[in-house]
Parts: structure tokens; C-alpha cells; sequence
């Protein structure tokens, strides 16, 4: 079953809509196509909120000399090639860029979109899927191979950070504080995320880079807490690193003057 109605859009074409396009319709010839060099998000993992349609660069190359109507395209599946469970909303795709036209090889772009707000989109989506490469060839038929690529779908996180006193006494206690949460799909809301290994990271006044001073568990409700020595100007951050379902982020900086 599809996750949702998706539409693909050729570069220069009409609009076609598929509700539903699973199973191989009558007639489908598989063969004659090969997909190579696909690429999908720069190869790193694909990470979505809870209210934000989220746009996925593709490139792929197809070669072929039979005739095509739609497409092609690559998108996410789980399941069976013959019986696809997709997620995407819409995909675009650019026109072929000829690279051997006596071969039939085109290179393509595509922009492919996620929208967490679907109504079959959950938590149960994150994880490992799979890539498929699908074109509709002339006679109602088409062909659709496994590209032999993972991709990682992840649930957006969230860190926040407090320092204080601002200003301290330099050899004085800083408290810093904050919350890891995540997204949650099923709720359209982002929830503390417990149990959560996470980096406080510190970076001097004139530095360029952020250095980790100490780690931290966040509690059930997904609260940080440690205390440091204040001995330097500079600004303190939360880093959470992410995991298989979840996606890695940094809080903004809190600088704290030392005086």
C-alpha cells in the first residue's frame, strides 16, 4: 500500500497523479532499464520535524532505449518492489541531461518532498528504508528496480541551553541546564527525549571551535543538568548526537562572561 497519494511532476510536463500505484498494472515489462549513480540527500540521513514539509535532492542516471511516458524517480520504499510501502508527498523531476543519446543514458535531479502532517505518517517510519528507481514506460508498463542504497529516516531533536550566574566569578560553580526533545510524529508535538547521552560543550571567547567538557543523561521529562568551574569567558552549548531513529543536534550558544 502507498503512505499517501503522490503526484510526479516531469520538468517541461503535465502534472500526472497516482493513488495508490503499487502492485505492477497489466501488462508491466521489467527489464530494459538500468539506474546508476543515485544519490539521495548527499548520502546523509533524512531528518524530519513535526510540521514542516521536508524537500529531498536526488541525482540518478538512467539508461534505456525503450520509451518512457513518466518519470523516472527514486523514492524511499519498505516492503516488496511489487507491493511498495512509500512515504513521499510529491516528486519533482528535472528533464534528462543527454550524456549518450545513441546509449539512451540521461543524468537527472529530482527534488522529492516528506510531509510528517500526512495522516499515515508515525513513529514507526523512522528507521532504515530502501531505495527504488521507477519509470512508466509507453504501453501501460514499467519498470522498477531496487537501487541498492539504505537510507535513514530520522525523528528531529531539539536541545536547549541555560548557563548561570551571567557574569561569574571566575573558579566559581556554573550551572547549565537544558532539555533534549524529540519529534513525535504521532502527535504533531515534540516530546522530552529521557535517557539521552548528551555533550556539554564549551568554546572560549576567541576560539573557533567547540570543545566537549563533560557528558550528561537527561532525566525522564529530557532535562540536562551538570555544573562546571567557570574559568574563562566563552559560550556553552548541549550537543545530542543522534541515533538510529533520531536525528543529531546542537543547542544555540549561551556565552557567559567571567569576571
Amino acid at each position: 500500500m502507498g503512505k499517501s497519494m503522490w503526484r510526479a511532476v516531469v520538468a517541461g510536463g503535465a502534472a500526472v497523479v497516482f493513488t495508490g500505484v503499487a502492485a505492477a498494472p497489466a501488462g508491466a515489462a521489467e527489464g530494459g532499464v538500468s539506474f546508476t549513480r543515485v544519490a539521495v540527500n548527499g548520502g546523509k540521513p533524512i531528518v524530519i520535524g513535526v510540521a514542516e514539509e521536508v524537500e529531498v535532492h536526488a541525482v540518478f542516471r538512467m539508461t534505456t532505449k525503450l520509451r518512457y511516458d513518466y518519470g523516472p524517480t527514486v523514492f524511499p520504499y519498505r516492503g516488496k518492489l511489487s507491493n511498495t510501502d512509500t512515504l513521499h508527498s510529491a516528486v519533482i523531476t528535472s528533464d534528462c541531461k543527454v550524456v549518450n543519446k545513441a546509449q539512451g543514458v540521461c543524468d537527472f535531479e529530482e527534488w522529492l518532498y516528506i510531509d510528517p502532517r500526512n495522516h499515515d505518517f508515525g513513529n514507526e517510519d523512522a528507521g532504515t528504508w530502501r531505495t527504488a528507481a521507477r519509470v512508466f514506460l509507453a504501453g501501460d508498463a514499467h519498470d522498477i528496480d531496487d537501487a541498492n542504497l539504505p537510507l535513514q529516516l530520522r525523528r528531529a531533536t531539539r536541545v536547549t541551553v541555560n548557563a548561570a550566574p551571567e557574569p561569574v566569578t571566575k573558579g566559581r560553580t556554573l550551572t547549565v541546564t537544558g532539555r533534549v526533545t524529540r519529534a513525535n510524529w504521532d502527535t504533531h508535538t515534540y516530546q522530552g527525549y529521557a535517557g539521552r547521552t548528551v555533550s556539554l560543550q564549551f568554546k572560549a571567547t576567541g576560539a573557533s571551535s567547540y570543545t566537549t567538557v563533560k557528558k550528561a543523561t537527561s532525566s525522564t521529562s529530557g532535562a540536562l543538568k551538570t555544573t562546571v568551574k567557570a574559568t574563562g569567558p566563552g559560550t556553552w552549548r548541549w550537543t545530542y548526537y543522534g541515533n538510529s531513529t533520531s536525528g543529531a543536534k546542537s543547542s544555540a550558544g549561551d556565552h557567559v562572561a567571567v569576571r
